[in-house]
């Protein structure tokens, strides 16, 4: 009798597990049909136990006032957690509806009691290249909460938008940017995106793409990272000098202080590029493709979640099956050789 209750006992749990399964795998796949669909994201994801995760694109926009304000002042409750009252006075924080037009915001709460502890401040930048407009996604700033830190959030907060962005836009590669003087933040643009530079990789090599988006952003969008128009920018290195008088003097860190990476080389060229003292930063620039998109799934989102090996599948599927015709049949915008057709007979 107790071998059957066991048995029975054991067969629950299995079924137990597999609807759990299925239900995680039922609201990720709602989740990115709703990423694909929707003209500017809101999308709410659990993303770990007991925390979910919003992704708003362009809550200037999107949003009432009334929920604008409630958007901004979460963001300020993790803020006030750790920098000094009022420490942060550009971007987002300014409360402007028009800054916040351009931003993308992911906000991780706790799901019970709706508590912010962490978020990411993404913004959108409009630079041309080679006379054409492009978009850059500044990858803007980062916050946890100091109590919630060692939660593995960082997959979330400097990846998932990016990828959700990366997705809705039909897997076309798009230019990013990272303004910081935080070798553990130098080291993840530097490995999870491609055509990175600067960064201490031998094949890391600035092109004339690359000069032209650093001219285009420092000429017109230094206000989306605090940076002041007195700043200096060292267009061989991409160095920012005397970075901190825009707004952002909260954030400067002296070397010893700045999260460092486990990778001792980014640690080491922060400390020879950047002058700490004078208060400098780096801007990198990189692009999220299909190669990076996998990097990421593979090595930063946790492997023990089915979710994850799942999209890795469904990445490596689209990169050899079914990209070709995406980019073939839509004709409405441009990838590589491939130009739109204008309804015009050309």
């Amino acid at each position: 009798m107790a071998s059957v209750w066991s048995d029975n006992s054991a067969i629950r749990h299995a079924l137990g597990q597999v609807r759990s399964a299925a239900a995680r795998l039922g609201g990720y796949g709602l989740f990115w049909l709703k990423a694909l669909r929707q003209p500017t994201i809101d999308l709410t994801l659990r993303t770990h136990t007991g925390l979910v995760t919003r992704i708003v694109e362009a809550p200037g926009l999107s949003l009432s006032e009334a929920e604008l304000d409630e958007l901004v002042s979460q963001l300020r409750v993790v803020a006030a957690k750790t920098l000094p009252k009022e420490g942060l006075t550009y971007g987002i924080f300014s409360g402007e509806r028009e800054r916040l037009s351009r931003a993308v915001v992911t906000l991780i709460s706790e799901e019970a009691t709706g508590r912010p502890i962490a978020f990411n401040a993404l913004s959108v930048m409009k630079v041309e290249l080679d006379g054409e407009p492009v978009e850059v996604t500044h990858l803007g700033l980062v916050m946890v909460d100091p109590d919630e830190r060692g939660q593995g959030l960082s997959w979330v907060l400097y990846g998932l938008t990016a990828l959700v962005l990366f997705v809705r836009d039909g897997l076309r590669p798009k230019w990013i940017s990272n303004v910081t003087q935080v070798p553990s933040v130098v080291g993840m643009v530097s490995q999870t995106f491609s055509d990175v530079f600067p960064a201490p990789h031998p094949d890391s090599r600035q092109s004339f793409a690359h000069l032209q988006l650093a001219r285009g952003i420092m000429s017109r969008h230094r206000a989306v990272f605090g940076v002041g128009e007195d700043a200096g920018f060292d267009e061989a290195r991409f160095v920012i000098t005397n970075a901190y008088t825009g707004g952002s003097e909260a954030l400067k860190k002296t070397f010893e202080a700045a999260p460092k990476h486990r990778d001792e080389q980014y640690n080491a060229w922060c400390a020879r590029e950047l002058d700490y003292a004078r208060g400098d930063d780096v801007l990198q620039l990189g692009r999220i493709d299909l190669a990076g998109a996998r990097r990421y799934v593979q090595r930063d989102v946790p492997a023990g979640s089915l979710p994850a090996l799942l999209a890795a599948s469904a990445v490596l599927a689209l990169q050899r099956l079914i990209l070709p015709v995406v980019y073939w049949l839509d004709d409405t915008r441009p990838f590589g050789s491939l130009r739109p057709w204008r309804g015009n007979g050309r």
